[in-house]
């Protein structure tokens, strides 16, 4: 008997829109990961294996600015939101990204740790800095 994976809450609140997979552009996407705050954001996601609640994201910006980030990241077709209970969940459209542009977001997670290493920082990881 194969182990069974805990069911997810189901989503509450009012839908937020996302681009279909075939309405995303690269440029949205370069755009949006240009940001530092936004591609801290993805970093984060990419590191995990589901969703992660808005309030995990300790980000140096005001809460304003924070919600703009997702939103941003939301509309260009980065990352997907949905409630649950009160809370925004985040997660990583890794599989429509790599199927539209195959390489670009290992690329850019890559690009950024080395960025990291040469400037001895850690620029992507949840706590401030």
């Amino acid at each position: 008997m194969q182990p069974q994976t805990p069911a997810r809450p189901p989503s509450t609140g009012r839908p937020l829109e996302h681009p279909a997979r075939a309405a995303i552009r690269l440029e949205d996407v370069l755009h949006a990961l240009s940001d530092p705050m936004r591609l801290r954001v993805v970093r984060t996601l990419a590191q995990e294996s589901g969703e992660l609640s808005c309030s995990v994201f300790d980000l140096p910006v005001s809460k304003s600015t924070t919600t703009h980030h997702f939103r941003v990241l939301r509309e260009c077709g980065v990352i997907s939101q949905i409630y649950r209970g009160t809370a925004k969940m985040n997660a990583l459209r890794r599989e429509d990204l790599d199927a539209l542009f195959p390489g670009l977001l290992d690329s850019v997670l890559l690009a950024a740790a080395r960025q990291d290493l040469r400037s001895g920082g850690d620029r992507g990881s949840l706590g401030s800095g």
